[in-house]
């Protein structure tokens, strides 16, 4: 009921604190803002910057305060918030706050550093702002996707493509039920296994590229580090030699020239993988060309690392000043390149000795020391690809079966083809790195996720299925159960989360309670799901949210209480309005909300729905389904026996129930068949289809006791 995003909720007990605002607290502000200075510029519910300052000056309560520390917090610690409430209950100095944040982990360690933050200025205590950041931060590096996972939801996010995580990792499911794709950091579920092996074994993948004419370099695997001399002379100095299915550089040693040198990259490769290669040594500099679905949408080019000397440090004392420096260097997934450490790094100690010197030795001043020739990709260069070398790259991809590839290639210039400057496509990766080419060091962020979701969702797919939620007290289970049966009479397999189970199609998966969170995140799973119907009682609203973003159609049947909300402290009309609204704020621009019209505070509902209002009632009589049609808009209603349909000033006739018997024998409240029936001409369905599903409906209970006989 808070937001359309994962929140967490807390009940705050102020005590004495309730009497005491802040700007009846002594120093309080000033405290605070020589701790977490940032928090003052928040606009807060003034809508301006400096808000929350002014607010703080003009006094507000301590659980408005934790609110804003703890967003101050995850913002710093690296990950978006931005929306937090804090709103009384009617029990005095007991307050609920809400923040957003995407993992419950990451959420609750906030939590216990804002809290401890803000006992610290209440007690004029000293408060570690540094330690508290960094525990923030690597809640979030363990339990928050990966930087690349987290572009392409953030790209399918702004298409309103929907997601779920489906583990502690990087596996997100995009879309809902049977329109669902999957991704895992740059790898799809329309990833080849059979492609990703052959990109792993760099001599297949360069056999098979070379039968399509493309350049490559020549080279042969070499068995021992005699072969691997032998085959440098007949390919001819200089060569490369790298594991055969190594990744992001690790034990590939380039422009060798000795056997000395020969036999080191051997051992050095051996030590990455069983079978070592020795190729041409291909003048240039690498580039990472990135092909999503059969096109390049984006390049990087990469450059070496060197050290200059100072006749003071020695080399990995110059190598942390110099290179590990950089920010986009670490040894997480979310760092582009990697901390480069002498010991760690056989390449590098070998690119060294090849120098004459040692991990220990200090370079004279102004001496240039080559580190690292390759693997540094960091300079975007996707405007200047040229056509033929985005052509063979492409090819390069489809030749080896891959979706999306990162494609290796070293030349001159990338603005020129590769035959005429003898460039060559090195190596074909599956489940390339993203990061390059959205931090690069000097060019421009590339929005890869875009081409990837694009790729996956084409033109205006959104990956939804038709989704029903209803919402009340008033027979609910009874609503899903119809509304599932004719979705399925009109040809979608459609699932149903109800308090008599779950089901999809004519399966009864589980007998339990199903009007829950969990049970209807199953459904949205499950691929074999056309469509689903959702019973959203108001414990299951207030404590466990909805299973979906967005819906096709809200239903809600009242706004009744129920004993529990008491002890919720949510008992107040307005309140339990609050609650209920909800099912009307997700639905979708193109959907609608199907009201009971008798419910004034239901009612009230309609002017916040983002798509078209349908309402229903029994008594045809009622002032607002004559001020509806008097608006154009459509109506549900009795006359008589006979369900009626209004759009404006046209009135149809649905069905006679004295006159079906099919349909009175099942006996089934009016209040039921006309919410049902409004949803289904709200989503399209035939007049034909929906009394056949009123002639031949059986609830779930029936079901049941026909399948046990």
């Amino acid at each position: 009921m808070w937001t359309y995003r994962e929140v967490i909720e807390v009940w705050l007990d102020l005590g004495i604190l309730e009497e005491w605002p802040s700007n009846k607290l002594p120093g309080f502000v000033d405290r605070l803002l020589a701790i977490l200075p940032q928090v003052g510029a928040h606009h807060c519910g003034l809508g301006k910057e400096n808000g929350f300052l002014e607010r703080l000056q003009t006094g507000t309560w301590m659980g408005h305060v934790l609110e804003h520390i703890i967003i101050e917090l995850i913002e710093l610690a690296g990950m978006e918030a931005g929306f937090g409430q804090t709103r009384e209950t009617t029990t005095s100095g007991v307050y609920r706050m809400v923040f957003k944040v995407p993992d419950e982990t990451v959420g609750r360690t906030a939590f216990e550093q804002g809290l401890a933050l803000i006992h610290a200025v209440l007690n004029k205590q000293s408060f570690d702002l540094q330690q508290a950041i960094r525990k923030v931060h690597l809640k979030i590096d363990e339990f928050y996707l990966g930087p690349s996972t987290a572009h392409i939801v953030e790209s399918a996010n702004k298409r309103q493509i929907p997601h779920i995580r489906l583990n502690q990792g990087n596996l997100v499911q995009l879309g809902y039920g049977a329109r669902q794709n999957r991704i895992w950091t740059a790898e799809t579920d329309r990833t080849s296994a059979i492609a990703e092996g052959i990109a792993s074994n760099k001599e297949m993948t360069k056999m098979l590229m070379r039968s399509c004419g493309l350049p490559v370099p020549n080279g042969e695997l070499a068995d021992t580090p005699d072969a691997a001399w032998k085959i440098a002379q007949d390919l001819g100095l200089p060569v490369v030699v790298k594991p055969l299915d190594g990744n992001r550089g690790r034990g590939v040693m380039l422009n060798l020239m000795t056997e000395h040198d020969i036999h080191t990259a051997w051992h050095t490769a051996r030590a990455e993988s069983d079978d070592v290669i020795v190729e041409q040594f291909i003048t240039g500099d690498e580039h990472r060309v990135l092909v999503v679905y059969g096109r390049v949408v984006a390049a990087c080019r990469g450059e070496a690392s060197w050290v200059i000397g100072d006749g003071e440090h020695a080399m990995q004392a110059l190598i942390d000043l110099q290179i590990n420096s950089d920010p986009r260097r670490g040894l997480t997934d979310k760092h582009p390149l990697e901390t480069i450490h002498i010991d760690l790094n056989s390449v590098v100690r070998a690119n060294i000795e090849r120098q004459g010197l040692q991990a220990g030795s200090i370079p004279e001043k102004n001496r240039r020391v080559l580190i690292t020739a390759n693997g540094n990709h960091a300079i975007d260069c996707s405007e200047a690809v040229h056509p033929e070398v985005a052509h063979a790259c492409a090819l390069a991809a489809r030749v080896v079966g891959l979706d999306i590839a990162g494609i290796d290639l070293v030349c001159s210039d990338i603005s020129q083809p590769l035959q005429q400057q003898g460039g060559a496509i090195v190596e074909v990766n599956a489940g390339p790195s993203l990061l390059m080419h959205l931090n690069p060091a000097r060019g421009t962020p590339q929005p890869v996720g875009d081409a990837i979701v694009g790729g996956l969702f084409p033109g205006e797919e959104d990956g939804r299925v038709p989704i029903v939620g209803v919402a009340g007290t008033r027979d609910t289970t009874l609503i899903t159960q119809l509304v599932a049966w004719l979705l399925q009479l009109s040809g979608l397999q459609a699932g149903l989360a109800c308090r008599d189970g779950l089901f999809v199609g004519s399966r009864h998966l589980e007998s339990a309670n199903a009007a829950r969170w969990e049970a209807g995140r199953r459904l949205l799973i499950n691929r074999n799901v056309e469509a689903a119907v959702f019973e959203n009682d108001p414990i299951s609203l207030l404590t466990e949210g909805l299973a979906y973003d967005r819906c096709d159609i809200g239903i809600v049947t009242d706004c009744d209480g129920v004993p529990a909300l008491e002890e919720h402290l949510m008992t107040e009309p307005k309140l339990r309005f609050k609650i209920m609204r909800t099912q009307v704020d997700v639905v979708l621009k193109t959907g609608a909300a199907v009201l009971h019209a008798v419910d004034e505070l239901v009612m009230e509902m309609a002017e916040l729905c983002d798509g078209e209002v349908v309402l229903y009632a029994v008594d045809s009589t009622l002032a607002a389904l004559a001020a509806h049609r008097d608006q154009g808009g459509r109506v549900v209603f009795m006359q008589g026996d006979v369900i009626m349909q209004a759009h404006g000033d046209q009135i149809y006739r649905l069905i006679d129930l004295a006159k079906n018997q099919r349909v009175a024998a099942r006996m089934l409240p009016e209040t039921v068949m006309l919410a049902s029936v409004a949803a289904a001409w709200a989503m399209g369905l035939t007049s034909e289809t929906i009394i056949t599903g009123l002639e031949t409906f059986e609830p779930a209970q029936s079901r049941k006791l026909h399948i046990a006989a």
